[in-house]
Order: C-alpha cells, then sequence, then structure tokens
C-alpha cells in the first residue's frame, strides 16, 4: 500500500507512531542503530530517510529500478541500498548522488550488513561478499561466486560475530556459509510437509546468542542453533505464509508478518486474506 509505518510495543500494547508513504510499494527499511532514523525503498526507485524526533522525510537517493534492500551503515555514516537495476549505491545523505556505484552481476533480491562484513544475494544464485573497511581502495567483491543451493535465493543473514552468513532459497534449504573456514560449511532442509516444499521467506539472528529464525510458506517459524546444528523450537503454523521475521535489539521480541506471500500467484490474493503483524515474546530458552 506504499506506506511506511512505525509501531511503539509497550506493556500496554501496540501503538501506531508515524506513518510516511512511497510512491509505490515499499520493498524494504532499516533503522540506524539508535533508532533514530528509518529508511527505506521501494517500486518508485527512491530511498528515503525518516528522522523520528523531527519527523523531518528526505529523499536520499535514487535508483534506475526498485529499491529492493537498504541499511544504514552508521559505522561510515552512509546508507547502502540495492537495487533490481543490478548496483548498490552509498549514500552520504549530503548529496543527491551516490558516493559509490558498485556494479553487480544481476538484481539484488536479498542482502545484509554486520559491519564490515555486507553480503548481496542475487538472481540466479549470485553471492557476492564485501569488505566495508577497505572498499574505497578495493571496491572488488572479497568473495563472489554462486550460493550452495540449487534453487533461487530469497534470503540472506550475516552471522551476529561476522564469520559468515545464512541463505535461505525457495526450496525450503538454508545454507549456512563461512567466510574463510568453509570447511565448516552446511546446508538443510527446512519448511517442508510431506506432500509441499516452501520457501524460506526470512533469516534473522538472535543479537546475542548466535541462534537464529527461519520463517517460512508453510506458516511456521523456527528457532536453530548453527554451531549444534539443531532445530531449538518449532512453532505451531500460523496457517498463511510467514513472509517476515526479526529479533529486536534486546533479543526478547520476535515480529513477524503474516500476509499472503504470492507463491500461488495473483489469483490465489484475495482481499479477505488477513494481513496481521505479530509480536512473539521470546523465551530464553527457545533460543539458548
Amino acid at each position: 500500500d506504499k506506506s511506511v509505518r512505525i509501531w511503539e510495543i509497550s506493556p500496554n500494547g501496540v501503538v501506531p507512531k508515524l506513518a510516511y508513504n512511497h510512491e509505490g510499494p515499499a520493498l524494504c527499511c532499516s533503522f540506524s542503530k539508535d533508532g533514530q532514523r528509518l529508511v527505506s525503498g521501494g517500486c518508485d526507485n527512491k530511498v528515503r530517510m525518516k528522522v523520528l524526533a523531527t519527523q523531518q522525510e528526505q529523499v536520499i537517493g535514487q535508483h534506475d529500478a526498485p529499491v529492493k534492500e537498504v541499511f544504514c551503515v552508521d559505522e561510515m555514516n552512509m546508507v547502502v541500498s540495492g537495487s533490481w537495476d543490478k548496483t548498490l549505491r552509498f549514500w552520504n545523505c549530503q548529496q543527491p548522488t551516490p558516493v559509490a556505484t558498485l556494479n553487480l552481476p544481476e538484481r539484488v533480491y536479498s542482502m545484509d550488513v554486520k559491519f564490515p562484513l555486507l553480503v548481496v544475494g542475487c538472481a540466479d544464485r549470485h553471492l557476492l561478499v564485501y569488505n566495508l573497511q577497505n572498499i574505497q581502495a578495493n571496491p572488488q567483491p572479497y568473495k563472489q561466486g554462486q550460493t550452495a543451493l540449487k534453487m533461487q535465493t530469497r534470503t540472506v543473514a550475516c552471522f551476529p560475530d561476522k564469520t559468515g552468513y545464512a541463505v535461505g532459497s525457495i526450496e525450503g534449504r538454508v545454507s549456512v556459509a563461512y567466510v574463510e573456514d568453509t570447511s565448516k560449511n552446511f546446508a538443510f532442509k527446512c519448511h517442508r510437509s510431506n506432500e509441499e516444499i516452501f520457501a524460506v521467506n526470512s533469516i534473522d539472528f538472535h543479537p546475542s546468542m548466535g541462534t537464529f529464525s527461519t520463517c517460512g510458506g508453510d506458516g511456521t517459524f523456527v528457532f536453530w542453533d548453527k554451531e549444534n546444528r539443531q532445530r531449538l523450537k518449532q512453532f505451531n503454523s500460523c496457517g498463511l505464509p510467514v513472509t517476515a521475521g526479526k529479533f529486536n535489539a534486546q533479543g526478547d521480541m520476535f515480529a513477524y508478518a503474516v500476509p499472503y506471500d504470492w507463491s500461488k500467484g495473483h489469483e490465489s490474493n484475495h482481499p479477505s486474506l488477513p494481513k496481521a503483524l505479530m509480536i512473539h515474546k521470546v523465551q530464553e530458552a527457545e533460543v539458548k
């Protein structure tokens, strides 16, 4: 619906704080570390920034196609965006032109940043790893190749310790990959029933435990432990796809989205289908 909405969660409930619009569907958003600024991208090809305290809003960047991913990189005082125009662009919020543009082999489908690690998952299973600490001196990717999965990439997430990343595909599979010690790499199946295989729509790492969540088209989200290669907690199905899921900064809440995921095309999209944002209170035992 083109809107970006910000909610405040308190013990008494969830309160809408503020909202603003893109000129096309909004595809991504990201907070700065202090939570004071929000950047977002969408099908209007624009990167927007909202300062929460002043409610000041500005367009800080522009692509030649929809903006699929955007992140605040506070350590560089920059915003990085990835687009279907096959570029990564860095913005300093002072000038309308990008500080740097990196050409990619394909459209950006997913991206994650844990400074100095930047991982980009593109169409055709291309995957690029950048070291942001020396990106100005050397704009080439630190590593480049294709994912260990046979099907299209849906989501990537960096480990909190920055030694690697996880990739989820449309074929109910997750690959756990290390940047240096590739002998520790492995992949596993998830979000499948006896009859059907569903997409892994979203992966997010717990901020302090190093365990991670996957959200799937089967209507479930699951918490995993990559060190011991085991499932920690499987939650009951919502009956609708879970398209996104994220831990908060403290790691005591997990927010997830339950709308239609377009996996069966537009003919299965009915206005009557629920579109909900849910909050799960995380128990320590679930993520430890």
